[in-house]
């Protein structure tokens, strides 16, 4: 099955999706407007467009039409990663993790996780 690619606004309506569940689009609206202005209408258009892009799907038979992802999070940020790994890194997981560790401090249990993570990848877990 092809996932669309979602825009950046799409990940961000996605994000409050899979972080809160089934949601109206005033759910949606408010979390985003915690974050930057955007407005309702806004909001409502750019999940209409998901929804019919196969992003979103929509539960009309209330009042209130409840919106869920109809993509889970893990296949999305796959399908980002591989796109980003083939394009930008020449295909290179190597390159990616060491680009994005590069980048940003990383705390103590995050390097532990990922040690750990290294270890079951190789087999190591003991």
């Amino acid at each position: 099955m092809h996932i669309p690619k979602p825009t950046g606004a799409e990940l961000e309506i996605l994000k409050v999706i899979w972080d809160n569940g089934p949601s109206t689009v005033r759910l949606v609206n408010d979390t985003l407007s915690q974050q930057r202005k955007i407005g309702y209408t806004t909001t409502l258009k750019i999940m209409q467009i998901m929804a019919d892009k196969g992003l979103l799907k929509r539960d009309t038979s209330g009042k209130t039409h409840v919106y869920m992802a109809a993509v889970s999070q893990q296949k999305t940020q796959q399908q980002l990663i591989d796109k980003l790994t083939s394009t930008a890194f020449g295909g290179s997981a190597m390159k990616l993790v060491m680009q994005a560790l590069g980048n940003k401090k990383s705390t103590k249990e995050e390097i532990d996780e990922i040690r750990a993570f290294l270890d079951h990848l190789e087999g190591g877990e003991k």
